[in-house]
């Protein structure tokens, strides 16, 4: 039993000093490596970089209007009668004064001879009459009283032919025509609707503006508008007219504008979104939207500067900012940086504050202000 302890005893002296020299060997060669590690540097990370630019903008006013004819009715009958004849085709443009539909006017017709033939004797009887009545063979009433049935002869002539007039209805002023809403043999009573007759060229959106809104309109500002009938294309016109009075259930200006539609692409009746351009100017910075690193305590930007320790290094500065309108692949930053800094423009996801960076550009994209994107 003694032998074994002091076995054991022996065998013990043996590995402590074994143990303990391995170990001072690892320590040494750890602190070694976390020597190396310290004095080790990552290479710098390759970036995109982009100049915050000062940009003059027209200040924009969002609405949405609703396009109206600059003339625009449903042709009506004015007299009843049977359509005899359709002299129009549904769809086409006409000229002011252009016949549409003609009623039957036999009737009226006959009644236009007799009052012709009355007012014919009428006037046989006055120059008999007035023949007389220098002679003094007639009195003068009675020359008076053949005078008069002249003029309601004459006048009863009128009337008829105005009546045979409206029985030809014509285009009251130039435009296209819509769906025919009559048949040839069909009876109209007076006020029937025959077809919807719209001016299209030019063409005028109405609009409503709040009240805060009356010192930024003028006559003649520019307005862009969208439809979602055509999504990629903009029409633009200007302020034709505004109402002088606000509107005292929703507080609101009552606004028209005045666009060209040669194509007759925008139609009376549709909705549209439109800007109002404001007369005034302004300056404000601008960069690129990818610059922006979003996150749940507002939103940052890298900025691209020489390193404290060594000029001839560029690190990167994490900035807070204030954004405002989007336009284009661009945002306006009202706080936090100014004109001539420059940020990394785009992967800042993957970046972090005091890393060291090389501006590289070759590869960067190309930013504007009306992207527009082919099909993918």
């Amino acid at each position: 039993m003694l032998r074994k302890l002091l076995l054991v005893l022996l065998g013990a002296v043996i590995a402590i000093p074994l143990i303990a020299s391995l170990a001072g060997i690892k320590l040494l060669q750890f602190k070694t490596m976390g020597d190396a590690f310290a004095e080790m540097t990552m290479p710098p990370e390759q970036v995109n970089a982009a100049e915050v630019f000062e940009y003059t903008r027209q200040p924009e006013i969002a609405a949405v209007g609703t396009v109206m004819a600059v003339q625009g009715t449903t042709v009506r009958t004015e007299a009843e009668g049977i359509v005899r004849e359709i002299l129009f085709t549904p769809g086409t443009y006409i000229e002011a004064g252009q016949p549409l539909v003609q009623l039957d006017i036999e009737l009226e017709q006959a009644q236009l001879r007799e009052a012709e033939a009355t007012a014919e004797l009428s006037r046989i009887s006055l120059k008999r009459a007035q023949e007389l009545r220098k002679s003094k063979y007639i009195a003068q009433s009675e020359f008076d009283s053949i005078r008069t049935n002249v003029k309601q002869a004459d006048a009863q002539v009128d009337y008829v032919r105005a009546v045979i007039a409206k029985k030809t209805i014509r285009a009251p002023f130039s435009g296209t025509l819509g769906i025919r809403q009559i048949s040839v043999g069909q009876f109209l009573n007076k006020g029937d609707e025959i077809v919807s007759l719209q001016a299209l060229d030019p063409i005028y959106v109405d609009f409503s503006l709040p009240q805060q809104r009356q010192s930024n309109l003028q006559m003649g500002l520019t307005v862009q508008v969208i439809s979602d009938a055509y999504p990629n294309r903009t029409f633009e016109g200007r302020i034709s007219a505004f109402n002088p009075d606000i509107d005292p259930v929703t507080r609101n200006i009552r606004v028209q504008a005045t666009l060209p539609n040669p194509e007759s692409l925008l139609r009376p009746g549709m909705y549209v979104s439109l800007s109002l351009l404001e007369a005034a100017t302004e300056k404000v910075l601008m960069l690129p939207t990818t610059a922006i690193q979003y996150g749940p305590y507002g939103s940052t930007v890298f900025i691209i500067e020489a390193s404290k320790d060594n000029p001839d290094t560029l690190v990167l500065r994490q900035q807070s900012v204030q954004l405002g309108t989007h336009k284009g692949d661009f945002v306006e930053v009202t706080e936090g940086l100014k004109a001539g800094d420059r940020v990394v423009s785009t992967g800042v996801f993957k970046l972090r504050p005091g890393m060291a960076v090389v501006v590289d550009n070759s590869l960067a994209p190309e930013f504007k202000f009306e992207p527009k994107p082919g099909n993918s």
